[in-house]
């Protein structure tokens, strides 16, 4: 197996390791990064924050077409959704995002591997993925993000009981909807 040196290994590319992993660059260090999913970005950019806020805007922006441009002296009649295109733009928007980040690592020379960390100790970390490779580095950052909470007794099957990630991706608006959780998502 081949071992390859850094001066940092960061694990996780969302908001806290992709920001870690190019400033560490622009600093001048050998930088590596390891995320397992395609997209870099982490929960934020792909499933949470970014797409959420993608659909918030175009709420906003049917409820004042609907209800506040006749303030304006605009009549608008039949104001709808269209589901299919919102959901687009909302793609768009993140695979923008997530491009711009990998456009950075690219810029910053971050070496990214794909595939799952695991620590091996003494500042090994071995990745899994299409290949098998070993880093070594004299830091490592883990910056592995968030996952949804399970709660005991209720499986998410993804269409009557699921996570955020599922809520960001419906087909139809739900006539009904229950959400438990505050956070940025959730609300």
């Amino acid at each position: 197996m081949e071992t390859k040196q850094h001066d940092i290994v960061i694990i996780g590319a969302g908001p806290g390791g992709y920001v870690a992993a190019i400033r560490a660059a622009q600093l001048g260090m050998n930088v590596a990064c390891v995320e397992r999913f395609e997209r870099l970005g982490g929960t934020c950019l792909n499933v949470g924050c970014i797409p959420s806020k993608a659909l918030l805007e175009a709420s906003e922006r049917m409820v004042a077409a609907r209800d506040h441009l006749a303030d304006f002296g605009v009549k608008v009649e039949g104001v709808s959704v269209d589901i299919a295109a919102v959901q687009k733009r909302k793609e768009t928007v993140v695979d923008n995002l997530t491009k711009g980040v990998a456009f950075l690592f690219k810029k910053n020379k971050v070496q990214r591997y794909a595939g799952r960390a695991k620590l091996l100790g003494g500042g090994r970390v071995l990745v899994s993925g299409v290949e098998q490779i070993e880093l070594e580095a004299k830091s490592i950052v883990i910056a592995t993000g968030s996952k949804a909470s399970s709660i005991p007794g209720v499986a998410f099957d993804g269409a009557r009981v699921g996570t955020s990630t599922e809520a960001l991706a419906y087909a139809e608006v739900p006539k009904k909807l229950i959400v438990i959780g505050a956070g940025v998502i959730g609300l």
